[in-house]
């Protein structure tokens, strides 16, 4: 290794000094090499550097937007589809769940009807129906919240609820115009009903057991609203009297014994549910009432409304445990 050393810086030197003096065409160097030749044994080859042409992008193409008919009659079969779950006939918080995603399927069919080729034949009730469509979405929202605050209390009252909007009384005239410019359509209105004010008369027993006492109980109903009292025992009504707003009643002829006392207030009592379906609330009073006959019997006397000096206090209860009148 060492002598290779050696040989390699004289020969550099060599060449060096034979570039310099050399002066004529076809003379020799040091080594014997005539000009302008190379040594092949010491001669590297020059990389070549290869170019990959860069690929032409495939343009994106321009989405087409479907035809007008088929996307009306998919966003159309939604609504049909969830207005159609919304049965009078279902319990109170399934009812309100349907509400809820009617109300999501409602405003999504309203948003896909921008996703079609829009003929300009349409375009005036295409805008009229995205109004129908979301205004609808938005008293469905609006029965939701109203049943949570009890200002629905039965399926059938909020479905009247509904029956009064805006929204879905403009879409079937949207769908009209659409069919008179060729786009017709199959809608399903529900059957909602109306929202009702009925009442029994003050007095009306509601449930009246045997009555063979000789207790009285004495309501003044001094209330905002109509109401039913009852007698209960082990969690079941014994007695209820409805009490109109402003009103007074009684209960005769209670027999012997320790009742709790129920009572609920509301709009339009529905004789078959037994309940009233608009803003309705239950309550209990804190305090048993205990009925005893001997030489004398028991008569006692609530009033049904927040009173200054009043000895008896009230609790909210779930409706779904309040006892049935």
């Amino acid at each position: 290794m060492r002598s290779f050393t050696k040989a390699g810086l004289a020969a550099g030197a060599a060449l060096l000094l034979a570039a310099c003096s050399s002066g004529g065409s076809g003379g020799s160097d040091a080594f014997g090499l005539g000009q302008g030749k190379s040594d092949p044994a010491t001669t590297a080859a020059s990389p070549t550097a290869t170019r990959t042409p860069t690929p032409t992008p495939t343009p994106t193409p321009t989405p087409t937007k479907p035809p007008y008919g088929p996307v009306l009659t998919v966003q159309i079969d939604k609504v049909n589809a969830a207005l159609g779950k919304l049965s009078p006939s279902a319990g109170l918080d399934a009812f309100s769940t349907s509400v809820g995603e009617a109300a999501t399927a409602v405003r999504s069919a309203a948003n896909g009807l921008d996703y079609a080729n829009e003929p300009a034949t349409v375009t005036t009730a295409r805008r009229q129906l995205v109004i129908a469509l979301n205004q609808l979405a938005t008293d469905l929202d609006s029965a939701k919240s109203g049943i949570k605050r009890k200002s629905y209390c039965t399926p059938g009252a909020a479905l009247a609820k509904i029956g009064q909007s805006a929204g879905l009384k403009g879409i079937p005239a949207a769908l009209q115009q659409m069919a008179a410019a060729g786009y017709p359509t199959t809608y399903n209105a529900p059957e909602t009903g109306q929202l009702q004010t009925r009442s029994l008369g003050n007095g009306t027993m509601v449930r009246e057991g045997r009555l063979k006492g000789e207790g009285v109980l004495n309501v003044d109903n001094g209330g905002s609203s109509d109401a039913v009292v009852s007698l209960a025992q082990n969690g079941k009504s014994i007695h209820s009297v409805y009490v109109g707003k402003g009103k007074k009643a009684s209960i005769e002829g209670v027999e012997d014994g320790t009742y709790d006392v129920y009572f609920s207030g509301g709009v339009d009592w529905d004789p078959s549910l037994k309940t009233f379906t608009q803003s309705c609330d239950f309550s209990k009073f804190d305090d048993t009432m205990a009925f005893e006959t001997g030489r004398t019997y028991t008569s006692w006397s609530i009033t049904l409304q927040p009173t200054v000096g009043g000895n008896a206090k009230t609790s909210d209860v779930d409706e779904n445990t309040f006892p049935e009148p």
